[in-house]
C-alpha cells in the first residue's frame, strides 16, 4: 500500500470499538491490496518501480517471494509499552535538542491588569549603524509550500548564535511552539523583535513565545514587537505579557506570571503599500543574573504536553477503562490527531440510547487558552466524582483535543501547514489538504447516523474581547422555539460561572464569512446546540474577577462549569438510584441546613410544632403559629430581578422546565435575599419539617395547577381559605426536625398517587382561614424516593 492508503485505512477508525462496519470496510480494503500484492514474484522484488511502503513485507517461501501485510499499528498513538510518537517538523526547520518544560503554578492572588499612567512612550529607532542583528531565523522560507517532514526537522548542523561576550541578550525560539523571526539590538538595553508569520503565509502575526538568556538583574530592559497586524488588541486594555524564570521556578516554585511596565500598543507606520503595522512595547527588570527566561503571549500548551497527558490516561488502569484513545487521522506532516471516546462501557441494550456530546479545540494553534479549558474538562470528566460518573453513564463524549498539531509544533498563530485557516474549511472536500477537519466532519456525520448529538462545542481564544462567551447559530428563521433553545445552554453557563462567562457578549448569527466554520457546518448538519466558546487572552470584567487576568486554573475551571451546565441542561433521568447534585448544589444544601436551624430558632422558640396526642396515624396540624398563607409567602416571596428569565407564553413543556430551572439557578446565587431558602435543581420547593413532636417526616410539595403555582418566583395571591393535603409513605421513621429544601422529581404523575384521607384536627383557626391535613400512603414512590424514607407532599388548593 502507498503511504496515502496507509493513512486512510486506520484513520477511518474514528468511532469506538462498537462500530463493526468500520472494521468490515478495513478488512475488505486490506484484502484487495493483498490480492494485488500476491502477483509479485522474486523478479519484481528488485524492480525499481516496486512501490515503496512499510506496510507490505515479502517472505521467501518455497522458492518465491510471498507478500504479507505487516501487523497493524497500535491505534492508541500513546502506549504503555513504548515511547510517545515522535514529533515531526517540516524538513527545513531547525530544532534545538533542548526540551522546554514549565511547572504548573497558580498565583495566590489574581493578577491585576495594567492601568496606563499616561506616561507611556512610543520608542523611535531611526536607522543606525549601531543596530545589531542578534537573532535571525533564515531557514523559515526555503520552500514556498510544505514538502515533507522529519523527526527533529533539519538534519544539518544547527547554526549557532553569535557568542557575545558583553551584556547582549541571547534569544532562542527553535523549540516546540516557539515563534521568533528576527531580533535587533537598537540600544544598549533595548531590543526590537519581529514575530514570524504563519509558515507559508505573510500574515497572522499574533502569537509569540521565545527564550532569553545572558541578562543582568535590576536593569530596565525594553522589548518592542514591531509587526503585529491587528489594529485592536487586549494590550490596549490592560493585558500584560507572560514571563517565566527557571531560577524562580526552582527556588520558589513560581511559574508563569504577568509582568511589564510602560506597556503600550500603537500603530508604528503611516501605512505604506496599504499595510499597517502595530507595535507592542514593554519594559521589565529580570529578577536574576544569567537566568534562562521565557516570554509568551499566552500560557503555552504544546503537542508534547498533550501526548504526555494522554499517555498518563492510557497508563491509568481506571481511567483507561472508560476513555479510549484512537488516532482520528494524520496531518500533512504525519503527526497524529487524537480522538477520545469517553463513556461508561456500553451494554448491548444501551448502545443507542446514550446521546453524544462533541468537543474540539486548538484548530487555531496560537489560541492556547482553549487547550487549558480542554484540560480542565478532561480532568473533571475523567475524575471520580459522582457527577462525572453520571455524565459518563448518560452520554458518549467524542473529544478531539488538538485539531492542528502541525501549527502548534511550528508556532503558528492561526493556520496549518497548508497555509490556510482550518476553521474556514469544514465544507472542503480536499481530504489531503485539510485532513483533521475532514475526518472530524466525517466522524460527526457517521455518529449522527447512530445516535442523537445534543451538543457540539469548539474551543477558541479571543484577542480583542474580555471574559468568556459563546457564538451560536440563529434559528429564528425556523421557529421561535429553536431561537430560544440556542440560548439556553449559554445562559445556564453564565449563571453557573457569573464571574467569568458573559451571556451579554454571546452572539447568535450566521455570517456568510463563517459558513465554513465548525460551528455553522455542524449546525447545518442537524446539531441544534452548536457553539464556539471564546476565551479571552486577558481576563474578566465580571464579579470578583473584575480587572484581573485569567490564570490556567481559571481556564481549567471552565471545564467543570461546562459539565455542571450540561447536567443542568439535560437533566438526566432521576429514576436511577444516583444523585444528580453538583458540588455547588451540595454546598447549597449544607448552607440550607445551617440556615434552616437558624430559621427554626427564630420562628420556632418552642411554638413551631404542636404536641400530638395520638400515634402517627392521628397526626394533627403542626404548622407554625402563623397565618395559613405564611408558608406559601415564605417560599414564594418576591426576589430581586437579577437576570431572571421571562418565560414565553405557549412554550412547550420541556422549554418551560428548562427556563424554570434557569430562574431557580439565579435564585441560588442570591444568597443575601434567601437566607433560609435554596432553590433545588428540579422542584419548585420541597420542605422537610416536623409534623409531630415525637417523630419527624419528610414533607414535599406536590406540583399541580398552572406554571405560576409551580414557580417559586411567581407566587399565587394570598388565599384566605386553603387546604393542605399530605401524602405519607409507609413505615414512618424519625428524621431531622429541621426545615430544609430537598430535590424531587419535577413532573410527578398524579395518577400514581393513591389517596387515603385522614381528617386532622384544626389548630390556630382564624375567622377568615381554615385548613385540613390529610395523610395518604404512597406505596409506588417508596422504592425510589429517599431510600425508603417517609415522604409527605403538600398541596395548596383554594377552597370554594
Amino acid at each position: 500500500m502507498s503511504e496515502d492508503s496507509e493513512k486512510e485505512d486506520y484513520s477511518d477508525r474514528t468511532i469506538s470499538d462498537e462500530d463493526e462496519s468500520d472494521e468490515d470496510m478495513f478488512m475488505k480494503f486490506v484484502s484487495e491490496d493483498l490480492h494485488r500484492c500476491a502477483l509479485l514474484t522474486a523478479d519484481s522484488f528488485g524492480d525499481p518501480f516496486f512501490p515503496r511502503t512499510t506496510q507490505i513485507l515479502l517472505e521467501y517461501q518455497l522458492g518465491r517471494w510471498v507478500p504479507r501485510l505487516r501487523e497493524p499499528r497500535d491505534l492508541y498513538g500513546v502506549s504503555s509499552s513504548g515511547p510517545l510518537s515522535p514529533t515531526r517538523w517540516p524538513y527545513h526547520c531547525e530544532v534545538i535538542d533542548e526540551k522546554v518544560q514549565h511547572i504548573d503554578w497558580t498565583p495566590s492572588c489574581p493578577e491585576p491588569v495594567y492601568i496606563p499612567t499616561g506616561l507611556e512612550t512610543e520608542p523611535l529607532y531611526p536607522d543606525s549603524k549601531e543596530a545589531t542583528v542578534v537573532y535571525l531565523a533564515e531557514d523559515a522560507y526555503k520552500e514556498p509550500c510544505f514538502v515533507y517532514s522529519r523527526v527533529g526537522g533539519n538534519r544539518t548542523p544547527l547554526k549557532q548564535p553569535v557568542d557575545y561576550r558583553d551584556n547582549t541578550l541571547m534569544f532562542e525560539a527553535r523549540f516546540e511552539s516557539g515563534n521568533l523571526q528576527k531580533v535587533v539590538k537598537v540600544a544598549e538595553y533595548e531590543y526590537q523583535l519581529t514575530v514570524r508569520p504563519d509558515l507559508f503565509t505573510n500574515k497572522h502575526t499574533q502569537w509569540y513565545y521565545f527564550q532569553v538568556t545572558n541578562m543582568r538583574a535590576g536593569i530596565v530592559y525594553r522589548f518592542t514587537i514591531v509587526n503585529f497586524t491587528k489594529p485592536a488588541s487586549l494590550y490596549s486594555r490592560g493585558m500584560r505579557p507572560l514571563f517565566y524564570s527557571e531560577k524562580e521556578a526552582k527556588a520558589h516554585h513560581i511559574g508563569w506570571q504577568r509582568i511589564g511596565d510602560q506597556i503600550k500598543y500603537y500603530r508604528n507606520n503611516p501605512g505604506q503599500d496599504g499595510q499597517h503595522y502595530f507595535s507592542l512595547t514593554w519594559t521589565f527588570q529580570f529578577p536574576h543574573n544569567k537566568d534562562t527566561c521565557y516570554f509568551a503571549h499566552c500560557y503555552p500548551y504544546t503537542y508534547t504536553n498533550l501526548q504526555e497527558y494522554l499517555s498518563g490516561i492510557n497508563n491509568d488502569p481506571v481511567r483507561s477503562k472508560f476513555c479510549k484513545i484512537r488516532v482520528l487521522c494524520h496531518t500533512l506532516a504525519r503527526n497524529m490527531v487524537y480522538i477520545l471516546t469517553i463513556t461508561t462501557p456500553l451494554k448491548n441494550s444501551d448502545s443507542r440510547k446514550r446521546k453524544a456530546v462533541i468537543l474540539t479545540a486548538r484548530v487555531h494553534p496560537g489560541e492556547t487558552n482553549s487547550s487549558w479549558i480542554m484540560k480542565g474538562f478532561l480532568d473533571y470528566i475523567l475524575g471520580h466524582s459522582s457527577d462525572a460518573q453520571l455524565l459518563r453513564d448518560t452520554f458518549i463524549f467524542k473529544v478531539v483535543p488538538m485539531l492542528n498539531p502541525d501549527g502548534v509544533i511550528v508556532g503558528n498563530y492561526r493556520c496549518s501547514l497548508a497555509g490556510r485557516d482550518l476553521n474556514r474549511n469544514y465544507t472542503s472536500l480536499l481530504k489531503e489538504s485539510f485532513p483533521s477537519v475532514w475526518y472530524t466532519r466525517n466522524m460527526v456525520h457517521r455518529l449522527m447516523e447512530k445516535r442523537e448529538v445534543i451538543l457540539y462545542c469548539d474551543l477558541h481564544g479571543h484577542s480583542r474581547k474580555e471574559n468568556i462567551f459563546m457564538y451560536g447559530c440563529d434559528g429564528s428563521d425556523r421557529s421561535k422555539t429553536l431561537y430560544l433553545q440556542q440560548r439556553i445552554f449559554p445562559l445556564m453557563l453564565s449563571k453557573n460561572c457569573p464571574d467569568k462567562f458573559s451571556f451579554s457578549a454571546c452572539k447568535f448569527n450566521v455570517q456568510k464569512s463563517k459558513e465554513g466554520t465548525g460551528r455553522v457546518v455542524m449546525w447545518k448538519m442537524g446539531i441544534r446546540n452548536s457553539f464556539t466558546m471564546e476565551a479571552t487572552f486577558c481576563g474578566s470584567t465580571l464579579g470578583n474577577k473584575r480587572g484581573t487576568h485569567f490564570s490556567t486554573k481559571d481556564l481549567e475551571s471552565m471545564g467543570y462549569h461546562f459539565c455542571d451546565s450540561l447536567l443542568d441542561y439535560c437533566d438526566p433521568d432521576r429514576t436511577k438510584k444516583k444523585h444528580l447534585k453538583t458540588k455547588k448544589e451540595r454546598n447549597s444544601t449544607i448552607a440550607s441546613h445551617q440556615n434552616a436551624r437558624e430559621g427554626q430558632e427564630v420562628y420556632d422558640r418552642g411554638h413551631l410544632l404542636q404536641r400530638h396526642k395520638q400515634s402517627n396515624s392521628d397526626v394533627k396540624d403542626t404548622r407554625p403559629n402563623e397565618p395559613d398563607g405564611y408558608m406559601v409567602d415564605y417560599f414564594r416571596r418576591q426576589l430581586p430581578n437579577q437576570g431572571l428569565v421571562k418565560i414565553p407564553e405557549r412554550a412547550p413543556s420541556w422549554l418551560l422546565k428548562k427556563y424554570l430551572r434557569l430562574n431557580q439557578a439565579t435564585c441560588r446565587n442570591i444568597k443575601k435575599y434567601s437566607t433560609s431558602w435554596t432553590a433545588p435543581r428540579n422542584h419548585p420547593f420541597v420542605i422537610q419539617g416536623d409534623v409531630t413532636a415525637n417523630s419527624s417526616e419528610w414533607v414535599q410539595s406536590k406540583p399541580h395547577g398552572s406554571l405560576e403555582s409551580l414557580s417559586p418566583l411567581k407566587g399565587p395571591k394570598k388565599n384566605k381559605n386553603s387546604q393542605i393535603w399530605a401524602i405519607k409513605n409507609e413505615d414512618i421513621k424519625p428524621l431531622s426536625s429541621n426545615w430544609e429544601t430537598a430535590s424531587s422529581s419535577f413532573g410527578m404523575d398524579a395518577n400514581v398517587l393513591k389517596y387515603k384521607s385522614l381528617q386532622a384536627e384544626e389548630t390556630n383557626q382564624q375567622s377568615s382561614k381554615r385548613t385540613a391535613l390529610h395523610l395518604t400512603k404512597n406505596k409506588d414512590e417508596q422504592a425510589n424516593k429517599n431510600d425508603g424514607q417517609p415522604t409527605l407532599y403538600l398541596k395548596f388548593q383554594r377552597e370554594s
